[in-house]
């Protein structure tokens, strides 16, 4: 199946929550979903399924999981795992509140087990090292634990354990320094990005794509600033090898694996898109004006979708709304009587 439209076509988990996410996979026939697994660098791989895509760190410690696509797709994402490596899945990462990033949470976690000792073990017993433990940022646990009305309870198994709410959350896993960021109300409010040094590679989760133009999620805190920020933060990360080709390798949340040149080139469309939209904001055009204009137009052939949770439309109606909120159309001066008028 073609990347891109895969992407488009199973993504619908992305723009409404988890209910949309679990309408999604309902809808999808995922017996006919083929997994590629890829070796990025080192013991880095990177699998491309459903949903968003799976970083996989394999080593003697154990294995870490970074992001477990929809729940459907779980036995066979472990399947592809201990293709991989027979040790236990220690640790599982989600780079976002997205459930075909974290639909396979459970099943994920309840496969691998953690380590404990001490107290812990003697209080808690088994359950203390009975699964792998579930990192993110706190806001992703904050809207997991609070759903939308309507959207039914998601199993307390499927939650992160482990949680920070600082810029950054370091640990050092098969002697590899592993650093995650959080870049706030980008994508969401609790995105974070994953740099593995030693191997060079950088998971972004749906901070970058390689198959649309970006999701900024309002409703979850997503802006089209953040998004900005958190994609210069990505190129603070990444040096290239030659030519700006090769070199720092970026696992995105959809798409093919790529380099520096390549998030540069979305940072730039992005950043263009939104000045167009802000100068036209400024001059004080509607949103239909702004559409008319076409802001994205020599982007659309690359990145244009138009599809139930996010399309180009949206796209450009998501950034006028935030511009217009931060620049307000100015006020027509006051007119000034004329000396002698009365």
């Amino acid at each position: 199946m073609n990347v891109r439209m895969a992407a488009v076509a199973l993504a619908v988990a992305l723009g409404g929550g988890l209910a949309v996410a679990r309408a999604g996979a309902q809808q999808q026939d995922f017996d006919k979903i083929e997994l590629d697994v890829q070796r990025v660098s080192g013991n880095v791989h990177m699998i491309v399924g459903a949903g968003g895509n799976t970083t996989v760190f394999t080593g003697p410690e154990g294995v870490m999981v970074v992001d477990t696509s929809f729940a459907p797709m779980s036995g066979r994402l472990l399947d592809a795992i201990r293709k991989l490596s027979d040790q236990p899945i220690r640790w599982v990462v989600n780079t976002h509140v997205h459930a075909d990033h974290l639909g396979g949470n459970e099943a994920i976690a309840k496969a691998g087990r953690t380590r404990a000792g001490g107290n812990v073990v003697g209080d808690l017993g088994a359950a203390a090292t009975s699964t792998a433990r579930i990192i993110a940022h706190e806001n992703v646990l904050l809207r997991l634990s609070m759903p939308a009305p309507g959207e039914p309870p998601v199993p307390s198994a499927a939650l992160p354990t482990d949680t920070f709410f600082n810029a950054r959350r370091d640990m050092l896993f098969n002697d590899e320094v592993i650093q995650m960021f959080h870049q706030p109300n980008a994508h969401t409010d609790g995105d974070i990005l994953i740099h593995f040094r030693k191997a060079d590679v950088v998971t972004t989760g749906d901070l970058f794509t390689t198959v649309m133009f970006p999701f900024i999620d309002a409703p979850n805190g997503g802006t089209v600033d953040g998004y900005i920020k958190a994609l210069n933060n990505i190129l603070a990360i990444t040096v290239p090898s030659n030519v700006n080709e090769g070199g720092t390798l970026v696992i995105p949340g959809h798409g093919r694996l790529s380099d520096e040149q390549d998030v540069i080139e979305y940072r730039d469309m992005l950043t263009i898109v939104r000045d167009r939209i802000r100068e036209y904001v400024k001059r004080g055009m509607t949103l239909e004006e702004v559409r008319a204009k076409k802001p994205t137009l020599d982007f659309d052939a690359r990145y244009g979708i138009d599809a139930e949770f996010w399309s180009t439309a949206r796209f450009i109606e998501t950034i006028y709304n935030q511009m217009r909120a931060a620049n307000p159309p100015a006020k027509p001066a006051a007119r000034t009587p004329a000396r002698g008028s009365k």
